[in-house]
């Protein structure tokens, strides 16, 4: 037996930001985004669509969620906007996962009982039922977090990461737009891409995978590796950033009922440490990993071939590996601080994560 179950409400196609005040109906809205979004007429747009049922505009979102700078965001937005029952996120992966963390209601109006619920207690009686909503516009084509429900928050001071999953952590819908996407620098472009192409292959070496959501990732795959190289050549294309959008879109789908695992499971240690974005740190081991996913399931081995249009696993992985490379991301553990010899070591590690549980090979 297996299932599939999705509830995020998707609204996709260039134009489709527009849909927002039919979305947000008569409620008010507390919008979040990167600070950039103020230069780029966003911040405004937003404001011109949603008026006076916009409460309260939040643009000081860093990279990597630290609880540093969200503690004081989440107490002063349930201080002064409490009556306020929507947050709109527009943005990359960190601007949807601060917008995730600022849905919890919280009993005592401190932070300190979301880092409770962060570190694994149960949300207090108090707060369940009593939320607010999430209506997430992603401007990067690969996190996946605008139809999912984990939001990942970092705490530096203690060289850790925290993930955040409840119930109403789902976003209500999802409208994704590939006009927003116009501006984005090359380097975000590529690590919001590779980020998607780890998403669609974790979700293949995955005990989770189910029919659909393999579906989902070949096809997300196949046209990332396609699509990719071209809208980087060819950053100003309307078409090829929406082609890119939607294969981020159906690995975000996929990896929604499967969750990430061996690769990303790798990646937080390295981002923690080495400051590496995530979609890179997430993404140059994806070969290695391959080759230990071959062979275990005869499923899954031609899933991974019709991926890579490959005769067989060797050369699927060759595929894989000079893609990256021909994009300047390397595959050497060594060009990421970890030396060879210490790599088998992560890997066991890694196997140990709620995460790497999740791939194929790990039992």
């Amino acid at each position: 037996m297996w299932t599939y179950c999705n509830p995020v409400d998707v609204h996709a196609g260039c134009g489709s930001l527009d849909e927002l005040p039919r979305l947000l109906g008569e409620r008010r809205a507390i919008l979040i985004a990167f600070p950039e979004a103020i230069a780029l007429g966003l911040v405004e747009r937003v404001r011109s669509l949603l008026g006076e049922r916009l409460a309260a505009v939040e643009t000081e979102v860093l990279p990597n969620p630290d609880v540093a700078w969200l503690a004081p965001m989440y107490e002063r937005l349930w201080r002064d906007h409490a009556d306020v029952d929507c947050v709109v996120a527009l943005g990359g992966g960190s601007v949807i996962d601060c917008a995730k963390v600022m849905l919890t209601r919280p009993a005592t109006g401190r932070f300190d009982e979301l880092l409770a619920v962060l570190e694994g207690a149960k949300p207090a009686a108090a707060s369940q039922g009593r939320h607010r909503r999430l209506l997430a516009i992603p401007t990067t084509a690969g996190t996946g977090s605008e139809v999912t429900p984990w939001a990942t928050v970092w705490d530096q001071a203690r060289a850790r990461k925290l993930s955040l999953h409840l119930p109403w952590t789902w976003p209500e819908a999802a409208i994704v737009d590939a006009d927003l996407m116009l501006s984005l620098p090359h380097a975000a472009t590529l690590a919001s891409g590779l980020d998607a192409l780890s998403h669609a292959l974790e979700s293949l070496w995955n005990v989770h995978r189910n029919p659909v959501s393999a579906s989902l990732a070949v096809s997300a795959a196949r046209s990332i590796v396609a699509t990719l190289p071209a809208l980087l050549a060819q950053p100003a294309s309307a078409e090829l950033r929406e082609r890119l959008a939607t294969a981020a879109l159906q690995a975000g789908l996929a990896f929604s009922n499967t969750r990430t695992a061996l690769a990303h499971s790798l990646s937080y240690d390295i981002t923690l440490s080495h400051g590496t974005p995530h979609g890179i740190a997430c993404s140059f081991s994806l070969p290695r990993i391959m080759r230990l996913a071959a062979g275990r399931d005869a499923g899954l081995d031609a899933l991974l071939l019709s991926v890579f249009d490959a005769a067989h696993i060797d050369e699927a992985v060759a595929t894989l590996s000079g893609f990256l490379e021909s994009l300047g991301v390397s595959v050497d553990p060594a060009h990421y601080g970890i030396a060879e010899s210490d790599w088998n070591d992560r890997i066991q590690q890694a196997l140990a994560g709620a995460r790497g549980r999740n791939f194929i090979a790990a039992a």
